[in-house]
């Protein structure tokens, strides 16, 4: 196999939006660092963290730039800073809380509304863990999902829990394969390309002074 079908790499900005102590962090670091925190403290503003999938089926590496919001509702004007120019956005929300779950919907309707187009939207319940205490039923989900995939096939969905780590990878790895993979190669070699023809018809030593016959310097 060629070093080009296998050295295949793609970047994404992906953002996480959601109430506050839905578990949005402890996604996070469960995904970057293979951690769980407890008494991990609450966001502020934003956190920036980045890590890789690989998705061996097409040889490619993604590398997600990822903004972790803050939950609490004064910080939530801050928002559209995050969101701008995105990717992909996390929609988190409790498995045990209804509340969440509608604030999720929320963020969702903005992101359609405001964010760019052909964002991928990942619907993610967390808190798996606690499946006997759980307000938000699975088929519920699939039927919001299935009702808004009718105008647009841009949403998914997914659950997990930060706490025990499962289904945490699966959620960025469908993500990293809803994403346009093959445009953003492509545009990235385009750029590459570009450098490349605007560097070799630099004039090295044109504005280099030069020197007279006979002059000495002091």
């Amino acid at each position: 196999m060629s070093e080009a079908q296998t050295d295949r790499f793609a970047q994404f900005k992906l953002v996480l939006l959601g109430e506050s102590a839905v578990g949005k962090s402890s996604i996070v670091h469960r995904f970057v660092k293979n951690t769980f925190d407890n008494m991990r403290e609450s966001t502020i503003g934003a956190a920036f963290l980045t890590q890789s999938v690989t998705l061996p089926e097409s040889n490619t590496t993604v590398k997600f730039e990822i903004w972790d919001t803050a939950g609490q509702e004064r910080y939530k004007s801050l928002a559209p800073m995050y969101y701008r120019n995105a990717h992909a956005a996390l929609c988190v929300y409790d498995i045990t809380s209804r509340s969440s779950f509608n604030k999720a919907q929320d963020w969702i309707k903005e992101l359609k509304k405001q964010a760019p187009e052909g964002i991928v939207i990942c619907l993610v319940g967390n808190k798996l863990d606690l499946e006997e205490e759980r307000e938000v039923t699975q088929d519920e989900v699939a039927e919001y999902i299935e009702q808004l995939n009718q105008e647009e096939n841009r949403l998914i969905s997914s659950e997990c829990s930060a706490k025990s780590g499962d289904g945490v990878l699966d959620v960025f790895n469908t993500i990293a394969r809803a994403l346009p993979i093959e445009d953003a190669i492509g545009g990235s070699r385009a750029r590459q390309q570009r450098m490349v023809k605007r560097g070799a018809g630099v004039d090295l030593t044109r504005n280099r002074p030069q020197q007279q016959a006979g002059s000495s310097c002091c």
